[in-house]
């Protein structure tokens, strides 16, 4: 074998390997659906059995639910069309939409609204009552993709002339509950996660209300988006959509604390761009 013919070779294989091994199939037969990675992925998956169910009714199709390691995984896998429909948080949804061809179509609606907020949570015996207090202390946060563990934690901070770096030192543990289990052991004086996920937390005897306390909540934001990819097919899409929006099974709407689901568009997370540009965070660099 010439040398030539062997680089050529070489050559497409390394090719092979660096891009998807198929197109993405726009009417599968078994819909991969994404859980938000912000709590144990085992917990996660047998809470949402019912909403499996109720997919694979409406939609006649298998269902399986998967939960990454972490965001950058989630975005990854949507990237190259290993997921077809995901439940992302705001903020790992404005950075998966820059690197994969997906959309948003439903939000939960939680007490008739559409939005959520987070919490900054310290250490019951850290002396930290107020914003002004961090200063000095170690900050618990989520992932680096978490909207309500990082993004508007540290934006609260922020507004307050609270800043990372020169103010306190950030830590990211991982997850919600990481923080709240963080703060209390001691590890960090303070934290920031999802107002729902902590009382869901305190609900289930999973936190500690005695060791930590709320300092300080955040105002409303566009709460999570399911998305899903865009090179679906239209008929699927739509059935999807439609599944959502008409959700009203108890079952389901329990596990996520909602009243049910709304459609929502890309300009609605404007705003966490917004916040981005107010932090100096270069999304595309995450």
């Amino acid at each position: 074998m010439n040398r030539l013919l062997k680089f050529a070779i070489a050559a497409a294989l390394a090719m092979g390997l660096a891009a998807p091994a198929h197109a993405a199939n726009p009417n599968p037969e078994t819909l991969k659906v994404a859980l938000l990675p912000d709590e144990n992925a085992s917990e996660l998956i047998k809470r949402n059995q019912p909403l499996k169910d109720y997919l694979e009714k409406e939609l006649g199709k298998k269902v399986d639910l998967v939960v990454t390691t972490d965001y950058s995984s989630m975005i990854e896998a949507m990237r190259f069309g290993r997921i077809d429909i995901a439940y992302f948080g705001p903020l790992s949804y404005v950075l998966a939409k820059g690197k994969a061809d997906i959309e948003p179509f439903a939000a939960m609606v939680s007490d008739g609204n559409p939005t959520y907020r987070s919490v900054v949570i310290a250490n019951a015996n850290a002396n930290v009552n107020s914003l002004s207090d961090i200063k000095g202390k170690k900050v618990a946060f989520g992932d680096r993709a978490s909207t309500s563990s990082h993004l508007i934690p540290k934006t609260l901070m922020a507004e307050a002339g609270v800043v990372n770096d020169r103010d306190y030192q950030q830590h990211f543990v991982g997850s919600h509950d990481a923080v709240a289990v963080n703060v209390a052991n001691g590890n960090a004086e303070v934290g920031g996660l999802s107002e729902v996920i902590w009382k869901t937390l305190l609900a289930r005897k999973l936190g500690d209300a005695g060791k930590v306390k709320v300092i300080a909540y955040s105002k409303e934001y566009p709460q999570y988006p399911w998305t899903m990819r865009s090179d679906l097919k239209p008929e699927l899409k739509d059935k999807i959509r439609t599944t959502f929006v008409n959700l009203k099974d108890p079952a389901v709407l329990k596990n996520f604390k909602a009243d049910g689901f709304a459609p929502i568009t890309d300009n609605d997370y404007d705003v966490i761009r917004d916040m981005g540009k107010l932090l100096g965070i270069d999304f595309g660099a995450m």
